[in-house]
């Protein structure tokens, strides 16, 4: 027999329960229907008859009333009265069904002939105290024994529906009992039966699960039973010919392949920096154990939408990076680096990335490693800390030196032969070269500490690129260098610190002036473009090799072959002046064909002030 008859036969003792039990709901939903309309059928119109006769009397009575009183009368409303009072009466009449019933009716019928009779013979009598004395002795008591005759009909209807309606309250819970009753017995026999059917189908399935379990835990000698339906019994057959097929797979090549899969994870697994393998569609497709406790706790899929925000933009950024087809991903500093706040505190990562290629080149994958680089940070910190300690502590000692070697100089510790002079004022040089190195070492810290507050100004771009040109006028004569200064397109203004934005284009000038040969060229130049002014220096130097490039904003750095100038600080310090103005910096540059140092300071006031207030680090 197939499993699909074996369930079906198996359902079936639940169907017929539930047939059963709509049978019996059938039944007593038809006898509860049944007493309801035999109780508007009985006792509802006689009531709605007595009602309507009352109401009708009362009327008749009320313009009796008028008419002898000397109201005018209304004899369309007396009429039409006594019409709809006889029209109910007949109902009545008609319609008794409860012992007593009749007697009452008939002494109704008695009352209102003579109550007409009555009221016939006070209609002749003309307005007036004759009119009056009729309605009040022959009329009226006659009308209250009629109205009274009319309420004994309404009352025994009524009790007889309020007791008809207990009656029926009472068979509908014993109707609810034996429906209660009925269906727990049906659903328990049905249940019984089909959990016994079911289990009896399904006990060859359950061996053949058992089967399929002891083989994904390794035992690949397990096989299934062949029993049961014809779909069990071939399902069985094809799991054996699957597990013997797999038992020649683990003796071939390819298991070899398989292990040297599981030893490549667990090398994965062994490395404490994240790493994720993306395919091309976004989807992560591979992830070591570290990578694992960046995603909350809790059940859930490995998906990049449920990472932290900064994690996911970060790997997001480098992952199309790779598969645009931009090459590996290396980050130029740990500039790049972003924090993130876990269990154990805030965590440094740097992205890097690399492609997956298939054998026709293709990329197939790309790779995400984030490297904790939250030590290093801690130890470049600490640098800096010492280097800004140290700084300081050399400005009172080199004071003194300068302060001595000037006054040996002004001959205040008496006369000097030439060799002498010609030593301390190379000795005075080097002072200042110092107390530059050291002036630059506290103005980077104060500037990376926030401690340096911004004077923003509105200033004009021309005036102040002229005023910068004037002063490196004669050092860009002295070294033969053409120093010029474009005008700007229409009338610029940009608020800035005019002190600290002069210290930039004192470190670009300078730097640029350093590089350019006698001959060549410098020019300062401004721009307004989206929303911002770009500034440019230009030189016509040797230009700065590619992977130099990345490396000429940071601290100490000085390109190889670089003869005299200061510490490697210069145009780190620019770098953080201009990000402190929510401004960027950069370098475009070719070898052989100078270079242009730019940087770009927003005009938007918004802007400006959400990167004050805020403390914003845009990247170069």
């Amino acid at each position: 027999m197939k499993v699909r008859t074996q369930l079906l036969l198996a359902g079936t003792p639940l169907a017929v329960a539930l047939v059963i039990v709509g049978l019996v709901a059938v039944r007593s939903i038809g006898f509860l229907d049944r007493a309801a309309q035999s109780i508007l059928a009985q006792n509802y119109r006689s009531v709605l008859a007595a009602q309507r006769m009352k109401e009708m009397l009362e009327r008749i009575d009320d313009d009796s009333y008028f008419g002898a009183t000397g109201h005018p009368e209304q004899a369309d409303v007396r009429v039409d009265g006594r019409r709809e009072f006889e029209k109910e009466l007949r109902v009545e009449e008609g319609n008794i069904t409860e012992p007593g019933e009749g007697e009452v009716t008939a002494e109704l019928r008695r009352r209102w002939d003579d109550y007409q009779k009555r009221l016939d013979a006070c209609a002749l009598v003309a307005p007036g105290p004759d009119a009056q004395t009729c309605y009040f002795r022959d009329l009226r008591p006659r009308f209250h024994a009629l109205h009274a005759a009319a309420d004994r009909v309404l009352a025994i209807n009524q009790d007889a529906m309020a007791l008809k309606g207990e009656r029926t309250r009472q068979q509908a819970e014993r109707v609810d009992a034996a429906m209660i009753a009925a269906v727990l017995a049906a659903l328990v026999a049905g249940l019984l039966l089909s959990a016994w059917l079911a289990t009896r189908a399904l006990r060859p399935l359950a061996a053949l699960g058992q089967s399929v379990e002891q083989f994904g835990h390794g035992d690949f000698a397990v096989r299934a039973p062949v029993r049961g339906g014809a779909e069990l019994a071939q399902l069985a057959q094809t799991f054996n010919a699957m597990a013997d097929r797999i038992t020649e797979f683990q003796r071939s090549s390819l298991g070899e392949m398989l292990q040297a899969q599981l030893a490549a994870q667990s090398t994965l697994d062994s490395l404490t920096d994240p790493v994720f393998v993306f395919a091309p569609s976004g989807e992560i497709s591979s992830l070591n154990r570290a990578a694992e406790e960046l995603f909350p706790a809790g059940e859930g899929p490995f998906e990049a939408a449920r990472l932290d925000p900064a994690i996911r933009d970060a790997v997001e950024a480098v992952r199309l990076h790779v598969l645009q087809g931009k090459g590996t991903f290396q980050p130029r500093s740990f500039d790049e680096a972003f924090t993130v706040v876990r269990a154990e505190g805030e965590r440094a990562y740097l992205p890097r990335a690399s492609p997956v290629y298939d054998e026709g080149g293709g990329i197939v994958a790309a790779t995400v490693v984030l490297q904790d680089v939250t030590r290093l940070r801690r130890f470049e910190q600490l640098r800096d800390d010492l280097v800004s300690t140290v700084a300081h502590q050399f400005r009172t000692p080199l004071t003194s030196l300068r302060m001595a070697i000037h006054l040996c100089l002004e001959g205040a510790a008496g006369p000097l032969e030439k060799k002498q002079q010609d030593l301390l004022y190379a000795a005075r040089e080097e002072c200042e070269r110092l107390q530059e190195i050291v002036d630059e070492l506290l103005d980077l810290a104060r500037l990376q500490s926030g401690t340096i507050p911004l004077n923003r100004e509105e200033e004009q771009v021309e005036p102040l690129i002229e005023h910068i040109v004037r002063e490196f006028a004669s050092a860009a004569h002295a070294r033969g260098i053409e120093l010029l200064a474009e005008p700007v397109a229409g009338d610029v203004t940009v608020s800035v610190d005019r002190q600290r934005i002069e210290l930039v284009f004192s470190n670009l000038i300078e730097n640029a002036l350093r590089h350019t040969p006698s001959g060549g060229r410098v020019v300062v130049r401004a721009v307004e473009q989206d929303g911002t002014v770009r500034f440019q220096v230009i030189d016509s130097g040797p230009g700065i090799a590619e992977s130099e490039r990345a490396r000429v904003f940071e601290k100490f750095y000085r390109a190889p072959g670089a003869t005299g100038g200061g510490a490697g600080l210069g145009l780190s310090i620019a770098r953080d002046v201009v990000r402190a103005h929510g401004g960027r910096i950069g370098v475009e540059s070719e070898v052989g064909r100078g270079s242009t140092f730019w940087f770009e300071i927003p005009l938007d006031s918004e802007v400006r002030r959400s990167t004050e207030g805020n403390g914003a680090d845009t990247r170069a």
